[in-house]
């Protein structure tokens, strides 16, 4: 019974461990990391970016697992999330508006003259079917 709860837990930190290396993997692909050391002029302090990344990751990981009340701060600690959450989820959405000029390359590359409006309405239904089935089988909550 030990050795099931131990490999159980192997398993579950491991597989945690590839989807925040791929999230973080992600974010460095679409250039948010690289966009905002380049708007801020500070390239000789990619250490502590690494560093702050990495920990971020981890406290937020942590938060999340162990669900720590939060009986400081108020207001004051609210204010500074909202703001770090919106900051974040700005650069985000640009980084992703600059993904999104690389769809009429792949056009061109793979000879799609006509439909591209097609594709990418394809993309959004298929987005939607997928999110309204996980949802209505109970899978979300």
């Amino acid at each position: 019974m030990l050795l099931k709860y131990i490999l159980l837990t192997f398993i579950g930190l491991s597989a945690g461990g590839v989807i925040a290396a791929g999230v973080f993997a992600f974010l460095a692909i679409i250039g948010v990391f690289p966009r905002l050391i380049g708007s801020t002029q500070t390239k000789g302090r990619i250490m502590l970016y690494e560093t702050v990344i990495i920990l971020g990751g981890t406290v937020g990981n942590i938060l999340d697992i162990y669900e720590f009340p939060l009986n400081f701060g108020g207001n004051f600690l609210l204010t500074a999330y909202g703001l770090s959450v919106g900051i974040f989820v700005g650069c985000l959405v640009m980084s992703l508006a600059e993904t999104l000029k690389a769809l009429p390359v792949i056009s061109r590359r793979i000879h799609l003259a006509v439909g591209l409006q097609y594709l990418i309405l394809s993309i959004g239904t298929g987005k939607l079917v997928g999110a309204l089935i996980y949802f209505a089988k109970g899978l979300g909550g």
